[in-house]
């Protein structure tokens, strides 16, 4: 359902409240005499009123056409077009009424009818101005401020997104940190080994060469010398540990 703070539902009862007024004074346009003073200033301000009702009717179906484009925006639907439609419609027609019911009695005061129908029509052009440019800007600052708190309340949408986008853009962030050092830490530690058993393994060539410059050294006597000697020194280490 449209909101009671919708732009048109406020014009709408100010339309109203002017025409209820209009009826009223037409009431009493009816119960005074003609050819007096009171009734010609009654009828020059009903003339005005119903040019200024008129031209607020038509801004308003104006609006109407323009919400009817793309109703979903404004959060109508064809039904409530309708309906609006319908209220202008019969606005139109109440003052309508009235304004020919009050021209036709002002045609039957005789000879000074175009004299006195000029005068009105400069009237009502007069206040018609005056009137249209008070709504216009009524009407204006009623839909900037309700397309304001309608882009408001978008933003705010938007940053309480952002908001939870930016706190999980971080924890990935975090993550990504944490596997990041922990691939580091890895990368040192293979570095470390392999540089150990680069080292290990430059040892073991050294002594590889040192046992078999020696071995070439001794001889076949010497290299049985050794065995015998290396023999006897595995049997004592055995003894050493296994059996005292």
């Amino acid at each position: 359902m449209p909101s009671a703070q919708d732009p048109f539902y406020v014009v709408k009862e100010e339309i109203q409240e002017s025409i209820d007024k209009l009826q009223s004074s037409f009431h009493q346009w009816e119960r005074i005499s003609s050819d007096t003073g009171e009734q010609l200033h009654l009828t020059k301000e009903l003339i005005a009123t119903c040019g200024s009702i008129d031209w607020q009717v038509d801004e308003l179906d104006k609006a109407i056409s323009v919400a009817a484009r793309d109703p979903t925006w404004y959060g109508i639907d064809e039904v409530e077009l309708e309906k609006r439609r319908r209220w202008t419609s019969t606005a139109r027609a109440q003052v309508g009424a009235v304004k020919k019911a009050v021209e036709a009695g002002k045609d039957s005061t005789g000879t000074s009818v175009n004299g006195m129908r000029r005068e009105l029509m400069r009237l009502a052009n007069s206040q018609e101005t005056d009137r249209s440019n008070q709504y216009a800007a009524q009407h204006n600052d009623d839909f900037i401020t309700s397309e304001s708190d309608r882009q408001l309340l978008l933003i705010k949408q938007q940053d309480e997104e952002l908001d939870e986008l930016s706190a999980s853009v971080e924890r990935i962030g975090g993550v990504g940190l944490t596997i990041h050092e922990e691939l580091l830490a890895q990368e040192k530690i293979v570095d470390e080994l392999g540089m150990e058993m680069d080292s290990t393994s430059n040892r073991l060539d050294f002594v590889q060469k040192k046992v078999a410059t020696v071995m070439k050294k001794a001889g076949v006597k010497g290299q049985c010398m050794m065995i015998v000697f290396l023999l006897v020194l595995f049997i004592i280490l055995f003894v050493l540990v296994f059996l005292t």
